[in-house]
């Protein structure tokens, strides 16, 4: 079946706002579906390929880094495109820019103990809340 003997009964109807409302009425669901998928999948793709992009235009010498492949390392020398990242005393391999997953930050010890106390629910839980259960617990 074809849409067109709608739109023409519409159309010599002579009832034009009928015939502009339903057509609105009709793109009104596919417009809400392309925002949602911008602010659900395309916005946040962006910004994780903008922190990925300052993450490598960041790298520099002695950075600990891990690849796209899971090889754990520190950065030897930095190229245009060329990573040189030291895997072992005597190993040195060149990476693509791009192969570089993450660059490994080391934390202070207080910051990774209290991170590490999580709830029942598996959310972490503010430092005010930790000290509190401690001081329950004695």
């Amino acid at each position: 079946m074809s849409c067109l003997p709608l739109f023409l009964q519409t159309a010599a109807s002579g009832d034009a706002s009928a015939a502009g409302a339903s057509t609105l009425a009709t793109f009104v669901p596919f417009i809400l579906i392309i925002l949602i998928m911008y602010f659900l999948m395309i916005r946040p793709q962006s910004k994780k390929q903008k922190e990925t992009q300052k993450m490598l235009d960041a790298l520099k010498k002695g950075d600990k880094v891990i690849t796209i492949g899971g090889i754990h390392g520190t950065v030897s020398s930095v190229k245009e495109n060329v990573v040189v990242v030291k895997v072992d005393d005597s190993t040195k391999i060149e990476f693509n820019r791009t192969a570089i997953a993450s660059v490994i930050t080391d934390k202070p010890e207080q910051e990774v103990a209290s991170s590490e106390k999580k709830s029942l629910f598996g959310k972490k839980n503010s430092e005010s809340d930790v000290k509190a259960e401690d001081k329950k617990d004695e």
